[in-house]
């Protein structure tokens, strides 16, 4: 019997299917739900810069480039307004709010992630954000009612043994141009020019020395400490931009020690008990693996907290003692910074007077941005686990 060969039928010719990647459901609601959200803070943002660059320009007119001067106060009578007075205190009550919450949230970050028992874990990070939620009045009097006098005295004790050391006159116009320069060859070089290795930092040494034999003249007050009479001069060390900073940097800690923390606990658990298996003991651990892991998460937060310094207003207008001049010396009573100085004046201004202080708050709003900005960059790209070899 012969058999027939059964022949297949033609296959059919067939196509990939398409996935779609449209988001459905309770995906759907999700996706744009937070798109809004997302939009509608950066058009609230972008709202508030260009209201504030509208009402400057009026004063940009009024006052034109003497609005930045170094040379002019904050006074409506006179009608001589600057910016500059109000720019230097802002950054020195940043600034010294920064020196001391840093190492502070540095340590608590390391110790809640790595020393901690578990148990104790949980308590420690609910007293952090406790610390974020009391709000910025109480701090200010914390600030004004218990620490200023007692800054006072080690503002008094710093300024009778440190300040015979500071120099005066043209050695300290010198150093300071000095500083200066080098900052800029230094960012120039290494930045402009590619220099790198240990010929790119040399203009950053000589800008760190000359930074370092300038400190005296920030510590010095124009009083006499060892006077026999010490009550009156007592005035001359409270507020200050130094009390203010500490009450600033008790407010800032929980922002930095919190980012901190978190990218502290992201550390790889492989790489951390390798470490550990290799001899090393906990804090060579820490030094090896964590901080290098955490090093974008500790420059964010940092720079998070610096920005939340900058704008900070009730805590710095219970402390200070208003003075609208450049003063070098952080230790002296008297300072001013362009949130206070807003918060004071702005019930009583009226015409001009109003938009130079919405100007000062524009220029206080472009550099708190651009500080924000840079920290969310660095906390994205936080992720420096190749460097732990």
């Amino acid at each position: 019997m012969t058999s027939v060969p059964v022949q297949d039928p033609p296959a059919e010719a067939t196509s990939p299917r398409r996935l779609s990647r449209k988001p459905t459901g309770s995906d759907a609601v999700f996706v744009y739900v937070s798109r809004s959200l997302g939009a509608s803070v950066l058009v609230i943002t972008g709202g508030i810069g260009i209201f504030l660059a509208l009402e400057s320009i009026p004063t940009l007119r009024h006052y034109g480039p003497a609005f930045f001067s170094v040379h002019r106060g904050w006074n409506f009578d006179t009608d001589q307004v600057s910016v500059a007075s109000l720019l230097v205190g802002t950054v020195e009550v940043a600034l010294i709010a920064i020196s001391i919450s840093f190492p502070l949230a540095l340590a608590t970050a390391l110790y809640i992630s790595e020393y901690a028992p578990p148990k104790l874990q949980a308590t420690l990070i609910s007293a952090i954000d406790l610390m974020a939620a009391v709000p910025s009045i109480v701090y200010g009097l914390w600030g004004r009612d218990l620490i200023q006098p007692h800054a006072g005295t080690v503002a008094m004790f710093v300024d009778r043994h440190v300040g015979p050391l500071a120099v005066h006159g043209w050695v300290r116009s010198a150093l300071v141009l000095v500083l200066v320069v080098a900052v800029v060859i230094g960012f120039s070089a290494r930045w402009t020019l590619g220099v790198r290795g240990q010929r790119g930092l040399i203009a950053f040494y000589v800008a760190g020395v000359a930074a370092i034999v300038l400190i005296p003249v920030c510590l010095t007050v124009n009083a006499d400490p060892n006077a026999a009479n010490i009550a009156p001069q007592e005035s001359s060390f409270q507020k200050s931009a130094f009390v203010a900073g500490i009450a600033v940097s008790m407010m800032v800690l929980p922002m930095a020690c919190a980012i901190m923390r978190q990218v502290f606990s992201q550390t790889p658990h492989g790489e951390k008990e390798a470490a550990l298996a290799l001899g090393s003991t906990r804090w060579g651990m820490i030094r090896s693996v964590v901080l290098p892991f955490g090093r974008g998460g500790i420059i964010g937060g940092t720079m998070l907290a610096l920005g939340r310094a900058l704008g900070e207003t009730i805590a710095v207008l219970l402390i200070i003692n208003q003075v609208f001049e450049i003063k070098p010396n952080v230790l002296e009573t008297g300072t001013a910074t362009v949130s206070s100085t807003i918060a004071a004046q702005f019930g009583e201004a009226t015409g001009i007077q109003l938009k130079a202080l919405l100007t000062a708050g524009f220029v206080l709003f472009v550099i708190t941005l651009v500080v924000n900005t840079l920290a969310a960059i660095v906390v994205n790209r936080s992720r420096s686990g190749e460097s732990t070899s």
